[in-house]
């Protein structure tokens, strides 16, 4: 079975290494969000990317799925020490991905062709790709004004009240070379468990997206744990733009795009409302805390997914 996955965040890599150990890589694409990327330093920071990237080819920090594994960070403090910029925390390691992006695409490199060969570099085997070779920034609209996505994630800490969300230029973005056939050849579409305001609505904004994904059989998995985000700011933006954070919001969500949706044991009651959407429910242990969860949920999401392909096939005949 081919699956062509969204993902964006740390929840979001977790689940996409777990589909990477139950699927041959050729299996696979990963379709990452990069509305959250921006220019710090004079460098191209991708986080989502390097997030998804790093945790495919066994380089993440474990202790917080972000960043690169035995980082150190004399850069930073040296940076600090000289009073610049250091509130978005760059490791050593971490800030050789940035310098060596910024050179390629400063040659006039596409991101899709520099991801492809650091995934190559990093042994990563399913296929990686940003939504779009074009800039297409997340802007946070809140009643101080709007913000840069990581002004308000990373510098403001996720304080200011959020009542919107815009994709800055999102009319004139493409998607990436190889998108929209991952989406059209998949047999499956996994809507991975990552933030749906700011990880996955951007991917599905760039146009043909929406269409591709809503084309074929997909199921999403919940962001939203018994009200309340797993890592992150999904359940605040919720509450804050009058939505009760609850796998029933995340699943009305992407009501239009997904025919199945896989949500947490606690939240079992909510299983009679999702069906009523015309969507179908399963009930399962999300939370992965390990990589043998990671796989576990991938698998069972897998097997769920099989199931929905063949009741849609059944139905279109």
């Amino acid at each position: 079975m081919k699956v062509t996955a969204l993902a964006g965040g740390v929840g979001g890599a977790k689940l996409a290494h777990g589909l990477a150990q139950a699927l041959p890589p050729e299996n696979l694409t990963i379709i990452v969000n990069t509305g959250d990327d921006f220019e710090h330093l004079g460098l191209k920071i991708c986080p989502d990317l390097d997030t998804v990237c790093y945790t495919l080819a066994g380089l993440a920090n474990p202790a917080t799925g972000w960043g690169r594994a035995d980082e150190t960070w004399h850069a930073l403090e040296s940076l600090a020490a000289l009073g610049g910029p250091s509130w978005f925390r760059l490791g050593d390691r971490d800030l050789g991905t940035h310098l060596e992006r910024t050179r390629r695409l400063r040659a006039g490199q596409p991101l899709s062709q520099i991801t492809a060969d650091f995934c190559r570099a990093w042994g990563v085997g399913p296929t990686v790709l940003p939504m779009s070779d074009d800039p297409l920034p997340t802007i946070v609209l809140t009643p101080e004004g709007e913000l840069p996505f990581q002004e308000y994630f990373v510098r403001r800490k996720c304080e200011p009240q959020v009542t919107g969300f815009r994709f800055e230029g999102a009319e004139r973005a493409a998607p990436a070379p190889g998108v929209l056939e991952a989406l059209r050849d998949a047999d499956l579409i996994v809507i991975c468990p990552s933030n749906p305001w700011v990880s996955i609505d951007p991917v599905v904004s760039v146009p043909g997206v929406r269409e591709a994904v809503a084309a074929r059989p997909a199921v999403a998995v919940s962001s939203i744990i018994g009200g309340q985000a797993v890592k992150g700011p999904a359940a605040k933006m919720y509450a804050e733009l009058g939505i009760q954070p609850s796998a029933l919001a995340v699943a009305r969500h992407f009501d239009a795009l997904i025919d199945g949706f896989v949500f947490d044991k606690v939240d079992s009651l909510q299983t009679a409302e999702i069906r009523a959407l015309g969507i179908e429910p399963f009930v399962t242990a999300t939370i992965m805390r390990t990589l043998a969860d990671r796989k576990q949920l991938a698998e069972e999401v897998l097997k769920f997914g099989e199931e929905i392909v063949k009741r849609k096939s059944e139905k279109q005949r």
